[in-house]
């Protein structure tokens, strides 16, 4: 049975985010939706079709995005977010793509209604259906697509312009409620994507609604990097686009996973809308806040379909702290457990295990409750936990940190501190893919990180997102969450820290 669209919602409680800010609800609210959009693709990217039989395949899945719209506007929809690469597909090269681009006028520069002004630019028939959707059904729409923009051909070595005399970019348009373009942004890091460029200078694109103020826009991997997501959040954004062609990474970066760890981490509302295909592993859609949790992420074995995800949520102001710190409880009571100067820390035999192509350090929970320490260089992570049931298990966990550059498809500076159910009985196996569990915990996981952008997720069996008890963070960048008696076995629970300022070394 497919996992239904699950909500979590919780009595509206303050978080003290990574930021050392506190936000509270105001009375408003709106309507978002996101479509898990099943792709229907081009079975030969690679082979160039021409525009007519390009626009004959983007029809295809217009057709869907239309019916979708229209169901998220009967449910009372105020915006719906479609998925990255979800009109064309991916897998092409830079020259099979060309029959799909269109050229996105730049909506600072140029007012536009596609629909209402179909003949004012040429070769537009993409956007003037989107416009026209929004139109029809009376909603912000935001889709993601091919786009091209000539760029002049220069002598200059030094020039970013390609040999061929244009730029072709991973795009994501809004359409107003009344088809107006709003907004395009051109993604900024791309991950193996030889059919596009990345744009010349970096984008920091938001748009405004009557409804909910101001969103940001980012795509897919972009929301690992600083440039444009921790741009947007530092200039005050609140509430993230994103469209996104994720695939699923167990155990740190399955898609709600990260999806709803960001959200908590950086405290901000965000509309992720993926692709569904079963042959990329890409599944996981869904709506976030602080405190709410509305998302789709299928199971093993469920038919391969789209979902759209519908739900209210709050529209959410900041309001600065003077000071970092606090923290918040949650609905559940804390695990009782000893001050962490205060606490006699075991130090098992540590061993080295692969988990996320990065050499982790780990510790085996091999009791019933504990408290262990284990350190990758200077960084040190702490946990205090209880399973249960008590008595001989038949499952294996371990505590594990790393601290390093991130180099395999990407690169990137990390901290993190995880719990993990091992794949198997051995030491060797801790650190891979593990879809289930049984053994419940209390636990308390902490660390002393190097930078303030700390993302706090717990994972259960079945791909079930637990809701913390209580995060905080304090000014010296200390990092501890707590959560009692999680409803499903535990499959991973991680304090995932991405030191930006490191990336580059």
């Amino acid at each position: 049975m497919s996992l239904q669209v699950t909500l979590m919602l919780m009595a509206v409680w303050t978080f003290t985010a990574a930021f050392g800010q506190t936000w509270h609800t105001l009375d408003s609210s709106y309507v978002a939706a996101v479509y898990e959009h099943h792709l229907i693709q081009n079975p030969n990217p690679l082979v160039p079709v021409s525009r007519h039989q390009a626009l004959q395949h983007m029809q295809k899945n217009l057709d869907v995005y239309e019916a979708q719209a229209a169901l998220a506007a009967q449910q009372g929809a105020d915006i719906v977010v479609f998925p990255e690469d979800g009109l064309q597909g991916f897998n092409f090269s830079r020259s099979s793509i060309s029959g799909y681009l269109e050229t996105v006028p730049d909506p600072r520069e140029e007012k536009w209604n596609p629909c209402t002004e179909p003949s004012r630019f040429n070769n537009t028939e993409v956007l003037q259906q989107l416009s026209c959707m929004a139109r029809r059904h009376n909603l912000y729409v935001v889709a993601n697509m091919a786009d091209l923009q000539p760029c002049p051909l220069r002598t200059d070595p030094a020039s970013s312009c390609p040999p061929d005399g244009r730029w072709q970019f991973n795009t994501d348009v809004v359409f107003r409620s009344d088809g107006l373009l709003v907004a395009r942004y051109h993604k900024h890091n791309l991950y193996f994507e030889g059919a596009f460029d990345a744009p010349p200078r970096l984008e920091v694109v938001t748009f405004d609604t009557p409804f909910a103020g101001t969103f940001g826009l980012i795509t897919c991997f972009d929301i690992l990097f600083f440039e444009p997501t921790i741009v947007l959040l530092e200039r005050g954004v609140r509430q993230l686009i994103f469209p996104t062609a994720w695939m699923n990474q167990l155990p740190l970066l399955d898609t709600t996973q990260f999806q709803r760890a960001f959200s908590l981490g950086a405290n901000v509302t965000l509309l992720a809308a993926n692709i569904r295909h079963d042959g990329l592993i890409m599944t996981g859609s869904g709506v976030y806040t602080p405190f709410t949790a509305a998302y789709h992420h299928a199971q093993r074995g469920d038919p391969e379909e789209g979902r759209l995800v519908v739900a209210r949520v709050p529209v959410l102001e900041p309001q600065w702290d003077e000071k970092e710190g606090g923290g918040v409880k949650g609905g559940a009571t804390d695990p009782q457990y000893c001050h962490q100067d205060s606490c006699a820390w075991s130090a098992p035999p540590t061993f080295t295990a692969s988990m996320m192509y990065d050499p982790f350090q780990f510790v085996l929970l091999n009791h019933t409750k504990g408290q262990v320490e284990v350190c990758h260089g200077s960084f040190c992570c702490r946990l205090q936990f209880q399973k249960f049931p008590e008595g001989v298990s038949k499952e294996l966990y371990a505590l594990g940190a790393f601290e390093g550059t991130h180099t395999v498809n990407g690169r990137y500076a990390l901290q993190v501190c995880a719990v993990v159910r091992c794949a198997g009985m051995e030491a060797a196996s801790c650190g891979q893919v593990v879809e289930e569990a049984d053994t419940k915990f209390d636990f308390t996981l902490e660390a002393q990180f190097g930078s303030k952008y700390v993302y706090p997720s717990v994972l259960v069996s079945a791909y079930v997102l637990e809701q913390p008890d209580h995060v905080e963070k304090t000014g010296d960048g200390r990092m501890t969450m707590k959560h009692a008696n999680t409803a499903g076995g535990l499959v991973t629970a991680c304090l995932y820290g991405r030191v930006y300022h490191l990336d580059k070394q």
